[in-house]
């Protein structure tokens, strides 16, 4: 049984042996992100940077799709007061946008069915992306009349190049799996019924790494498109040495020196 379970009616949180697995879980509505969505996800979130036993997190949608993005159905309904209700979602979103790429645990991302809109934001946070062979990308906002949210418009120009992120925003292309991983946006293809195993099998393994290492890798990389090169030297100097004293590093050190297997416990 999980260390810990809770099934949120939006998204659902479990942690076992260091990974936390969150699910989104509005399968009826391709996991549409509502206002509702969003706060359950940053909260979810929050969770995750803030609990020192999260060592790796795996984010799943479930059911057909990952996720189709906002609910426009939702937006549409609201009629003069949907201004005020998408800032509101945009709010959520990205406080957990923000917060999953900035912990130190790193975010393993599996994606089935469509990854479109706010979905395909989600799925450029992940540090490793496994894409299911039928799953399709696409930027999808224009084609509703609207401009993308996430942090798609700094993501995606720095993964695909501002060529093709003009390409995809402007005309809406679906990119089919193999052309998101020959692109950028995803690490690799998976058979469709091996999606889920391999990309637990990729967050369970660096449930054991060094966590905190992990998150400072994760910011410098992040970070690294604002910063000269020598402020960013400046950054991985600093990083490195406080990495260095910490039991991690010292576990590492010595295993790598005796040859024998490092066992690391991600605490500082």
């Amino acid at each position: 049984m999980p260390e810990t379970s809770v099934t949120d009616t939006l998204v659902s949180f479990s942690l076992e042996g260091g990974l936390a697995r969150l699910t989104l879980t509005r399968p009826e509505a391709g996991n549409s992100i509502t206002p509702e969505l969003g706060l359950a996800l940053m909260k979810a979130s929050v969770r995750c940077a803030s609990d020192s036993s999260v060592r790796a997190v795996l984010l799943t949608g479930a059911g057909k799709n990952f996720c189709v993005g906002g609910d426009l159905k939702t937006f549409k309904e609201a009629g003069p007061g949907v201004g005020a209700l998408i800032k509101e979602t945009t709010g959520y979103l990205h406080a957990a946008c923000s917060t999953l790429a900035r912990m130190d645990a790193p975010l393993v991302v599996a994606v089935q069915g469509a990854a479109a809109g706010a979905g395909l934001s989600l799925a450029l946070l992940g540090d490793l992306v496994y894409a299911a062979e039928s799953s399709k990308f696409a930027m999808a906002y224009t084609a509703a009349g609207l401009s993308p949210d996430g942090g798609s418009t700094f993501l995606l120009p720095r993964m695909v190049g501002l060529r093709r992120a003009q390409e995809l925003t402007l005309t809406n292309r679906r990119l089919s799996a193999a052309e998101a991983v020959e692109w950028g946006i995803a690490t690799a293809t998976v058979a469709d019924d091996a999606l889920l195993a391999k990309a637990e099998e990729t967050a369970r393994t660096l449930a054991a790494g060094p966590t905190r290492a992990y998150g400072r890798a994760r910011r410098l990389l992040i970070d690294s498109f604002d910063t000269s090169f020598e402020a960013q030297m400046e950054k991985e100097g600093t990083a490195i040495a406080a990495a260095s004293v910490e039991p991690d590093a010292q576990e590492g050190l010595d295993a790598f020196l005796n040859k024998r297997v490092p066992v690391y416990r991600g605490t500082p």
